[in-house]
């Protein structure tokens, strides 16, 4: 299930969703979207096995993987990167995990997903990750910072 809105996902996410989500809304301190520059890895330590940086790039490419934390590279029994999202995914389709950056790019708002999916090597991923655009402008997204929240991957 997708979400745009807040008040309609932050009652039923994980603590860890609604923490990272109340770090970002306090960073953009009354902007539309905060900038990459307000984010300090230093205040989201216990966060950041979790936590992607995607960059938002103008040609076919489309979003790059800048940074990808611990658990994410354990989830996905590789490390993306530097690749495109479309490549190395980590979802039910290339389609559908585009989307969601399309959708957090277009509205620069939110996004939570909730989902299960057939993951690489036939495994099974039940996980649920929070996507928050950022800005180096204020308004254009340029980058957005994902955190995901593994339920069970076997």
């Amino acid at each position: 299930m997708r979400s745009l809105e807040p008040e309609e996902f932050l009652a039923r996410c994980h603590a860890d969703i609604r923490e990272i989500y109340a770090y970002w809304d306090r960073k953009r301190a009354g902007r539309p979207l905060p900038h990459r520059k307000d984010i300090d890895p230093a205040e989201i330590t216990p966060l950041l096995p979790g936590v992607m940086l995607i960059d938002v790039v103008d040609d076919a490419r489309r979003y790059v993987y800048r940074l990808v934390g611990t658990r994410e590279v354990e989830a996905r029994g590789k490390d993306p990167t530097g690749k495109a999202i479309g490549e190395q995914y980590f979802g039910t389709s290339p389609e559908r995990v585009l989307e969601n950056y399309d959708l957090v790019r277009s509205r620069r708002a939110p996004l939570l997903d909730d989902y299960q999916f057939r993951a690489p090597g036939d495994r099974y991923a039940d996980e649920e990750a929070i996507f928050l655009p950022l800005s180096a402008d204020g308004e254009t997204v340029t980058q957005i910072l994902v955190y995901t929240r593994h339920r069970r991957i076997r």
